[in-house]
């Protein structure tokens, strides 16, 4: 059985045939904007920024899926595309949301800093101008932002570093409908 982590797009827009999914943490990795998206959330002479993870002590939590076996093909070669700009296959272990071994070897999507679109840290200000200026076939990159933040606060997932970014962007953005 695949199972995949996901920490961004993904748990609000699986977009894949699963059987099961459930809260999940990595260990030893933290979200951030430094990928630079020129498919998705941005274009090629205005790159959106999106998230990826980064070494970090602590949890990164968000969802994991299990798919079929049946269905592994299909859902890799649609994630590969998918995930194409920028982003590499990793093989991590997940943990449940009680510390429990829940995968040793889950499939996570990781845009490394040797990657042609990583963006890497910025100045605050400068990432805030860019998400909300940046627009791509996928959509606003704020309306990208905005629906991370909100799926981390449905699932009762505290991170502060998201929480500040979405504040910096777009301050209503736990009431506020998102622009398109």
């Amino acid at each position: 059985m695949l199972w995949v982590f996901a920490y961004g797009s993904l748990m609000f827009r699986p977009d894949f045939p699963f059987e099961r999914r459930v809260d999940a943490g990595i260990v030893g990795f933290e979200r951030r904007f430094f990928q630079g998206s020129r498919d998705h959330r941005g274009v090629p002479s205005a790159p959106g920024r999106v998230v990826t993870i980064v070494p970090s002590p602590g949890v990164t939590w968000g969802m994991a899926y299990s798919v079929a076996e049946e269905h592994e093909a299909a859902v890799l070669a649609r994630l590969d595309h998918r995930e194409r700009g920028g982003y590499s296959r990793m093989l991590l272990p997940l943990i449940d949301r009680d510390g429990a071994d829940l995968a040793t070897d889950a499939l996570v999507y990781a845009a490394l800093p040797n990657n042609p679109d990583w963006l890497g840290e910025a100045d605050w200000q400068e990432m805030v101008a860019q998400i909300q200026a940046a627009s791509g076939p996928s959509g606003s990159n704020l309306d990208y932002l905005v629906g991370l933040a909100r799926t981390l606060v449905e699932l009762s997932l505290d991170d502060e570093y998201v929480f500040a970014l979405t504040d910096a962007v777009f301050p209503a953005w736990r009431t506020a409908p998102v622009r398109k």
